[in-house]
């Protein structure tokens, strides 16, 4: 039997644990995610067509995210032109890639909280019941 006041140590460690304060709005936004992802996995810069094919975006959509990923300093972006045509390219900042880096720490956790702590158990009908809980 748990004495009431471990049990209370242990409210007082879990208050709070689920709150994951280290997911940044505006990176968990689903297609700057998908933006952030693309030029995590690549040192140089990326070419705005090809990012927006990676991603699934609209030139639009693009423009608008970089733009918001820009202005919190994790992206930068770079124009030019390519003999006549004009380009954008796009990179992680180094505050970005640190910034990033923490983010998927924090989803890391997300994970092994949902996985580790609190496991899903089959059921008879081999569908997924929380502990303690009967199936109807």
């Amino acid at each position: 039997m748990v004495s009431r006041r471990k049990a209370e140590e242990q409210e007082e460690a879990d208050r709070g644990h689920f709150a994951y304060d280290g997911l940044n709005r505006v990176m968990h936004e689903k297609a700057r995610l998908g933006i952030l992802t693309a030029l995590r996995t690549r040192s140089e810069w990326i070419l705005f067509g090809d990012l927006k094919e990676l991603c699934s975006l609209t030139d639009g959509n693009l423009s608008r995210h970089l733009t918001v990923l820009h202005d919190a300093g994790l992206v930068s972006v770079r124009k030019g032109h390519e003999g006549s045509r004009p380009q954008t390219w796009a990179r992680l900042t180094s505050k970005g890639r640190k910034e990033f880096d923490a983010y998927l720490e924090e989803l890391h956790r997300v994970i092994q909280d949902a996985n580790v702590r609190y496991p899903v158990t089959p059921d008879a009908t081999g569908g997924d019941t929380p502990p303690g809980l009967r199936p109807a």
